[in-house]
């Protein structure tokens, strides 16, 4: 009996046929994303001959403007159904990436053509990441959130896991084109799971469509400011993920430069660790159910906060190689666990009726400042030197679980939602 219910646990409840293939839509897009990881830049320097500025401007301009274009994007689907929003963004995607290898087959690929795909997939994502999430919350019941999301995060690290190192294989054979196709056609096969879940999705209320205003562009950002149980989250998250991603092209430099790491073992210090989310994805219900969510909230994100300034030691040899396993392990294994809990629980402190707007603002905050630490860490790197910039990344991410929420929150329930009905931000210490 024990033994069932520890499995149970772990494994979860059955969410049901329309979740069932909104989840294997996620997955298509995040095998292709990943089997794609890295084409971009490959096509700028093997195909158009691009220096280091534009390979830059590629990640860290792109996603910038990328970023800016989605902000009027979270009020407008905040008016509207939201899967079809979701088709309408991997349409989108599909399109955009797939003017890429037709451009390349007639020879009339430019650099400013690499730059507006990447544009528009970025503002493409944030508006899916907005839609997907206040879609959920209208799909399952609140006990069922964080099931949901840890499903969501043990696959997006199972494709990490077997993504790139495919990518990389087909790459070898058939060029970086090859996999922005295989990009292009995961977002198709997603629009189709998600059209295929079929269900009715109840429309905006007018009086919602009449408050509408240009004011509203900001509303997101001041909903997560006037939650003081979001708002130390929502900066918490912006800059711990934007510090650990700034990091990562300066240790590119060091491992394949200084210390001459081949490419396949600097894939390899990456893609191995990577079970480590897929096993904390696992444990974050089990972890919530017996320690209650916020004091997993706080204890992962401390944690996860312990390992990036380890890669300041980083050396030569197979010692180097396995000290970066170990600490992307570490950190990677404590993501695992944050991420679907952090996830739920922004999720229920949210009311439905701004959770798009509220969503965008979060996913469009973090892109731009990821795209800025990048940038600011290029000039570090060149000024202090590569490894000194990653360990003064490290450092300043020790500091990041102090913006963590102190307190759990108080019992959270939408305007008007009768007491049955509303949702806490501490769900049962049940399984769901």
């Amino acid at each position: 009996m024990r033994r069932g219910y520890r499995l149970g646990l772990l494994l979860g409840p059955r969410l049901g046929r329309r979740f069932g293939w909104l989840w294997g839509a996620y997955g298509t897009s995040a095998l292709g994303t990943w089997l794609a990881f890295g084409a971009f830049p490959l096509i700028a320097i093997q195909v158009l001959h691009a220096g280091p500025v534009e390979v830059g401007a590629l990640s860290s301009v792109g996603a910038a403007v990328g970023a800016v274009v989605a902000v009027p994007l979270g009020p407008w689907v905040e008016l509207r159904r939201k899967r079809p929003v979701l088709i309408g963004m991997d349409l989108v995607r599909f399109a955009a990436l797939l003017t890429i290898p037709a451009a390349y087959a007639l020879g009339v690929l430019t650099f400013f053509q690499l730059l507006l795909v990447s544009i528009v997939v970025a503002a493409a994502d944030i508006t899916f990441r907005a839609a997907s999430g206040a879609y959920l919350k209208t799909l399952l019941s609140a006990e069922d959130l964080l099931v949901a999301n840890a499903r969501f995060e043990s696959t997006a690290w199972t494709t990490t896991i077997f993504g790139p190192p495919l990518g990389g294989v087909a790459i070898s054979f058939l060029g970086p084109v090859a996999t922005v196709v295989a990009d292009a056609v995961s977002y198709l096969l997603s629009a189709l799971g998600i059209r295929a879940m079929g269900g009715h999705e109840p429309r905006p209320g007018r009086r919602e469509v009449a408050r509408m205003r240009a004011g509203d562009l900001l509303d997101g950002w001041r909903y997560i400011l006037a939650d003081a149980t979001l708002r130390p989250l929502f900066f918490n998250t912006v800059l711990f993920n934007g510090l650990v991603m700034a990091a990562q092209p300066l240790l590119a430099v060091v491992m394949l430069g200084r210390l001459g790491f081949t490419p396949w073992q600097y894939g390899l210090a990456f893609a191995a660790p990577s079970i480590g989310g897929l096993l904390g994805s696992r444990l974050a219900r089990p972890l919530v159910t017996r320690f209650g969510q916020h004091q997993v909230l706080v204890v992962s994100g401390a944690l996860r906060a312990l390992w990036p300034v380890g890669l300041a030691f980083l050396g030569p040899g197979i010692g180097g190689l396995l000290l970066v396993m170990g600490v992307e392990l570490g950190l990677i294994f404590c993501c695992g666990v944050f991420n679907p809990v952090y996830a739920t629980y922004r999720l229920e402190r949210t009311v439905t009726d701004r959770l798009a707007r509220t969503l965008s603002a979060w996913a469009v905050t973090a892109k731009a400042s990821t795209a800025f630490l990048t940038a600011l860490w290029g000039v570090l790197g060149g000024l202090l030197g590569p490894r000194t910039a990653v360990g003064l990344a490290g450092v300043l991410v020790l500091a990041t679980p102090l913006l963590l929420p102190r307190r759990a929150a108080a019992h959270f329930s939408e305007p008007g939602a009768p007491a049955a009905e509303a949702h806490s931000a501490v769900p049962p210490q049940a399984p769901a």
